[in-house]
């Protein structure tokens, strides 16, 4: 079953990010408490939908360990939510539940060089490429918790 593996937020940009049990996703601002929402509050303004919240997938970490020799840690990823037995990249302009909220993929998250350097780790950029996640906007508010299901719904229009 598709469910939350691990929660990471960052409350300020560069920040290391922290493993959290929960957390609230906002409508206009992302996850409470990550630093994306905490700029957008701080100048008065909403955050852009594809900016909201950032997932991955563990099964593409696994992958890049045994496919490439890089262990690269959730957390280190740079991506809010860690998900499990859920292809992301088929996710692009759906709407789904994690937890008590509402998403919708907006784009692939594609990995850049601030992940590479970032995280240390040569090479990852490039080995992340179109598995990298998912850039998704919050539709309703809502508690997402580790472990929570995620159920995907019908495709939407832009």
């Amino acid at each position: 079953m598709a469910h939350v593996e691990s929660i990471h937020l960052a409350s300020q940009p560069g920040e290391a990010t922290k493993v959290v049990d929960e957390v609230n996703a906002e409508p206009g601002y992302g996850l409470a408490g990550d630093r994306v929402g905490n700029r957008a509050r701080a100048k008065s303004r909403t955050v852009a939908p594809h900016q909201q919240v950032t997932l991955i997938e563990t099964e593409a970490l696994e992958a890049l360990r045994r496919d490439c020799d890089i262990e690269l840690a959730p957390g280190d990823s740079r991506r809010n939510i860690c998900t499990r037995d859920v292809a992301l990249n088929h996710l692009v302009g759906r709407e789904f539940r994690v937890g008590a909220a509402t998403l919708r993929g907006i784009e692939l998250c594609e990995p850049c060089s601030g992940l590479e350097r970032m995280s240390g780790k040569p090479g990852v950029r490039e080995a992340l490429i179109h598995r990298g996640g998912l850039r998704a906007q919050v539709v309703t508010e809502g508690l997402i918790r580790r472990g929570d299901t995620i159920e995907v719904g019908a495709a939407t229009r832009e």
